[in-house]
């Protein structure tokens, strides 16, 4: 928390999404379509083929073009956004991992000065020593994606790290090999479909086919691997694909469709019918390689959550170990930022909402709190801040102290959408069912179900009045005696409008 927070009206998180996504769609190409090119001028120069010595010059001039520009563009960016979203993450990769990073960008130099040697040199090398220029970009691209590829699963699984803090324990994680291999197979199967971009003139057909047999044998290899890489994860984030987060189920699921749907359109059109080929396919092609990309990355993302480096630091860039000292002294004490913002409650509670809660949430827009907090009262809001991981599994704990909890309460409370007004005592009931119990409980359902359907109201009103005496782990019932009245006869009625579906 020794850094201040940068918002620009979406949270940070999405921010790195946006950039991110496109560098490791253009990286992977950059490992895979290195590969193809230098495998294909050598198939040339052995059956000494003109056309396709031609089409590989062409296609390495697009090459060059996208990955070394827009690839070292968007690396760039990355690093800009990431340091100034989460700094303290930042700081931790860099100081952990800085000869790391050293030979990662050593590889780099190699492979962008290779790159541009391939593609400039072509009329003024042999074939043998151009050749040798290609797999050494070869070699260099995928030695520094092994690099960055233990720094990122580190992120994920740090594993003995986190006993040892020992560099090798932290990169040959137990994500690093699966993840990795996952990876390669995902930069062939780009490799194929941006080799069909530069597909043309007489042996067009026959370039088609090319490219589309590195699309399949990269989208079939794409299973075993994501099978093993799932198997590795954490307990926590296997949840989360089995249906505990929604979003990333159903990104996984888009994953595995797009993979489908670029297998069958490559056996179709590339090689049943390359004559069929056209740029809509193309197009609709790339589409599925950078969806299959996003989705995996997202799921990724999200499987660390509520963590940074898991079980090191929070997604909100504070400290694991720090979380305790900062309870008892004040989240003012561990940032100046949060000092600066004065004693004013909800100017105090607004800095603590941009530095706790800003990674992930807004105000209003992606991911907005104002209708997460539906409803809420500040004394509601200010018990639900010590609950945060029960609530939600990807939520880190509150680090800051009684006051701070008054202050981003009263915040959080303000900035909350206003429940419309009930029409009779069932709905009243039912909304403040959904605005202090739907987070954790259901009626009916298999997720904590809340079996009191047929008890006496008076009896349920009474359990409501003593929540945290019947568990540390539910707050204290902050609302009026009508709301409670109302909730008790809703749960002893047991299915009244529809909270028997699970959430």
């Amino acid at each position: 928390m020794n850094y201040p927070a940068w918002q620009l009206g979406i949270p940070g998180g999405l921010l790195i999404a946006m950039v991110a996504v496109l560098h490791v769609f253009i990286s992977h190409f950059a490992v895979g379509g290195g590969a193809y090119l230098v495998m294909t001028e050598h198939a040339a120069g052995r059956t000494n083929d003109p056309e396709l010595l031609a089409y590989v010059r062409r296609h390495a001039k697009f090459f060059a073009l996208l990955t070394v520009v827009l690839g070292a563009v968007t690396g760039v960016g990355i690093w800009f956004t990431i340091a100034l979203v989460s700094p303290e993450a930042t700081s931790s990769l860099i100081h952990t991992y800085v000869w790391g990073w050293a030979i990662e960008w050593v590889f780099f130099f190699v492979e962008i000065a290779a790159a541009l040697i391939y593609v400039y040199a072509w009329d003024h090398l042999e074939r043998r020593a151009h050749l040798i220029i290609g797999w050494i970009y070869v070699v260099a691209s995928w030695a520094s994606l092994a690099v960055i590829n233990g720094i990122i699963t580190y992120m994920l699984t740090p594993g003995r790290w986190l006993q040892t803090h020992d560099f090798w324990d932290g990169f040959f994680n137990p994500t690093y090999a699966p993840s990795l291999l996952l990876r390669t197979a995902m930069a062939v199967a780009l490799a194929g479909m941006f080799g069909l971009v530069t597909a043309r003139g007489p042996a067009r057909e026959r370039l088609i086919r090319r490219a589309g047999s590195w699309l399949i044998v990269g989208v079939v290899l794409l299973v075993p691997f994501a099978a093993w890489y799932r198997q590795q994860l954490p307990v926590p984030a296997r949840g989360y694909l089995a249906g505990g987060i929604t979003a990333v189920r159903y990104a996984a699921e888009a994953a595995v469709l797009f993979a489908v749907l670029a297998l069958g359109l490559a056996l179709v059109f590339a090689l049943w019918k390359p004559r069929w080929m056209n740029p809509l396919v193309t197009a609709l092609l790339l589409l599925c390689g950078l969806v299959v990309m996003a989705s995996g990355e997202y799921v990724r993302e999200v499987s660390r959550k509520p963590w940074a480096i898991g079980g090191y630091i929070y997604a909100n860039d504070v400290r694991a170990d720090d979380v305790a000292r900062i309870r008892a002294t004040g989240a003012a004490s561990a940032s100046p930022w949060i000092a600066l913002a004065g004693e004013e409650p909800l100017r105090k509670g607004a800095a603590l909402f941009r530095a706790q809660c800003g990674n992930c949430h807004s105000r209003q827009g992606y991911r907005a709190m104002n209708s997460r907090v539906r409803g809420w009262d500040a004394p509601f809001a200010r018990e639900m801040l010590l609950h945060l991981p029960l609530t939600r599994g990807t939520m880190p704990e509150f680090a800051g102290n009684e006051g701070d909890r008054n202050v981003l309460g009263q915040y959080l409370a303000s900035v909350a959408e206003r429940l419309p007004r009930a029409a009779n005592q069932a709905e009243l009931g039912r909304q403040v069912f959904e605005m202090r119990c739907a987070l954790c409980h259901t009626i009916g359902g298999s997720r904590r179900p809340l079996p009191l359907a047929g008890m006496e109201p008076g009896a349920v009103s009474e359990l409501i009045g003593s929540l945290s005496d019947l568990s540390p782990d539910m707050p204290p019932f902050t609302g009026s005696e009508a709301e409670k009245l109302a909730l008790a006869e809703f749960l002893a009625n047991g299915s009244a409008g529809g909270a028997q579906k699970e959430r």
